[in-house]
């Protein structure tokens, strides 16, 4: 095959992408790490995680994400701060665009790009960590006999809510709609728990506080009444959306003058309707030579724990393509 730039490129900086960089790394594979924003992902900004193992006394998420770059750099990581914009295929060659300008080649790619919560854009940004999470495994048990808004009507919301229950005194549960979305078992357990007070037609417009969140506002969409929830914080759960907008855009809108025998992978991988990445059980792709992992690829546990299972699993995956493209 054609001489290229790396054996590996990595595209995405949080514990997926770290631990891929890890595992490259220490196997002495020509791996390169981009990431456009901060390395860590969205794991440095969680407060406080306790149900990562190895850290029994719990670890914040900004030196989880630290203790992770660390030890990939150590390992001699090669990592830059660049915007992958598209990927090329040219037979067993990979070409990664770093924009309209720059490109490297590769034989395998590891993508890594993790996913984003759905906001609601009502000034929650600054609350996060201080009283606004996305997560209640996560940040549930910071909540002890504390009052929550949590927002959302589909199986993740009302499974959270539940849970929420354990820790917190009372969940006021808001949905747009008159009746959830979630499974009829998962409202059944719902509608039953004390703990849980439904605000039906309604949405958060905003919050408030001095250090945290203490106050919700909330507007009934039908009849336009609104009402402060005063409260301790507040979880979102409208959704998530995959890292993945580099992989749908056409090559024509990033670079001009593509050859013929070049393919676009925006054209060929396999991805469902919300964005993420379809893989099978060794993190392959449709697309021979790339993998996924992490958030970014359709899993039923978005964790941090089985983002970094997912990437060592990737890792050994391109090791293998790797070696079979050589012999």
């Amino acid at each position: 095959m054609a001489q290229t730039d790396y054996e590996l490129v990595i595209i995405g900086g949080g514990p997926a992408g770290l631990t891929a960089g890890i595992y490259s790394a220490r196997a002495r594979m020509n791996v390169v790490l981009y990431e456009k924003a901060a390395t860590g992902g969205q794991v440095i900004v969680s407060d406080w995680i306790e149900n990562y193992p190895g850290f029994p006394e719990g670890i914040s998420g900004y030196d989880l994400g630290d203790k992770m770059l660390n030890q990939a750099k150590n390992l001699g990581l090669k990592i830059e701060s660049e915007d992958v914009t598209a990927i090329e295929v040219d037979g067993d060659r990979k070409i990664v665009h770093l924009g309209k300008k720059k490109s490297v080649t590769t034989k395998a790619i590891i993508i890594a790009t993790g996913a984003s919560p759905k906001k609601l854009n009502v000034g929650e940004s600054k609350f996060m960590g201080k009283g606004v999470s996305f997560c209640a495994t996560c940040d549930g048990p910071f909540f002890r006999d504390k009052t929550i808004v949590a927002v959302g009507g589909g199986d993740t919301a009302v499974q959270e809510s539940i849970f929420l229950t354990r820790f917190a005194k009372k969940v006021y549960l808001v949905h747009r709609r008159g009746e959830l979305r979630a499974a009829k078992i998962l409202q059944e357990r719902a509608f039953k728990n004390d703990k849980i007070e439904f605000i039906w037609d309604s949405v958060v417009t905003g919050m408030d506080g001095f250090f945290s969140v203490e106050n919700v506002k909330v507007k009934n969409i039908k009849t336009g009444e609104e009402k402060n929830i005063k409260a301790d914080g507040c979880f979102i759960w409208i959704g998530i959306t995959p890292n993945t907008d580099f992989l749908k855009k056409s090559i024509d809108e990033i670079n001009a003058n593509s050859q013929n025998s070049i393919v676009n992978v925006a054209d060929i991988l396999k991805i469902d309707d919300s964005g993420f990445i379809y893989t099978n059980e060794l993190m392959e792709t449709s697309v021979s030579g790339i993998f996924a992992a992490g958030d970014a690829r359709t899993t039923p546990l978005k964790q941090i724990v089985t983002a970094v299972g997912d990437a060592a699993i990737a890792v050994m995956s391109a090791e293998h393509y790797i070696e079979n493209l050589q012999d």
